[in-house]
């Protein structure tokens, strides 16, 4: 039996072939989506500063270095 559940997205376009200014707009909704689907399930969004610094971003608005 099969025990992988797909789900449909919402991608209208494939990012391949947006202009430079749908591209800008889709990854600014992507880390939206991301952001408020952590905080929605009480986990903190990770990700690296342009420093290279790991940090933990939570929905309270606390950033913690890790």
């Amino acid at each position: 039996m099969n025990d992988v559940a797909s789900k449909m997205g919402i991608m209208i376009k494939r990012p391949a072939t947006m202009s430079a200014l749908e591209l800008i707009e889709w990854k600014k909704k992507s880390l939206e989506r991301a952001r408020e689907y952590l905080f929605s399930i009480g986990q903190p969004l990770v990700y690296y500063r342009k420093d290279g610094t790991p940090v933990a971003e939570y929905s309270d608005g606390r950033i913690e270095k890790l």
